[in-house]
């Protein structure tokens, strides 16, 4: 049996479920599509949106960024969601360097973390993501004067640990506090731990 076509307007839908996942407030678990074709309906898997992240220490403190959000300013680690084609130390490199301006190279992996974020939005549904982080410790190259930091960030900051942990209301995520110090009692895996198979590279566009 030949599966039928999907109209365009479900392939439409499936598009923007998969940009943004936005549950009604009681929460469902799984979302069902049914196309035109009343024989054929999909259940979309769940799928935790992946991110990289830099955790980057000299002299006792750590960088990080100050950004605009849906709720204001926010702290955070240079972070960002992993592209096509990457593997996750090469798209936290990327990412460091877009938000810093400073060159930076993973030399090890401090942890791998999921979390779960929930926004109200006005139309009473709640926007619902859970995040695979992983995140690298590494050496931080020059700055890179003439980089303009990409959008949304404000500003890097430098901050010791107390004042990292004294400034928890004003994190973009509870992550940042637990990377710094799963990164100061020592938590530290080799790079290798993490594989990318050469067939990702053939997603870069």
């Amino acid at each position: 049996m030949v599966a039928p076509k999907w109209g365009e307007h479900c392939v439409q839908t499936v598009k923007a479920y998969l940009k943004l996942t936005v549950y009604p407030p009681h929460g469902p678990i799984k979302l069902c599509l049914a196309t035109h074709n009343p024989h054929l309906t999909m259940t979309l898997r769940f799928k935790p949106s992946v991110t990289v992240a830099a955790v980057i220490e000299r002299d006792g403190r750590f960088l990080l960024v100050e950004e605009m959000t849906p709720e204001g300013l926010r702290l955070n680690n240079p972070a960002g969601h992993l592209e096509p084609g990457e593997s996750p130390a090469q798209g936290c490199a990327r990412e460091a360097l877009e938000e810093t301006a400073h060159d930076f190279e993973p030399t090890e992996l401090v942890g791998i973390y999921l979390s779960r974020f929930q926004r109200s939005q006005t139309d009473g549904t709640v926007e619902d993501i859970t995040y695979l982080r992983f995140t690298f410790c590494g050496r931080l190259g020059p700055l890179q004067p003439h980089r303009q930091l990409d959008e949304g960030i404000v500003r890097t900051v430098w901050m010791t640990p107390d004042e990292i942990r004294a400034s928890a209301a004003r994190h973009r995520s509870p992550l940042v506090v637990r990377c710094m110090e799963d990164y100061l009692r020592g938590q530290r895996y080799p790079l290798a731990l993490v594989s990318t198979d050469p067939s990702v590279q053939a997603l870069q566009g």
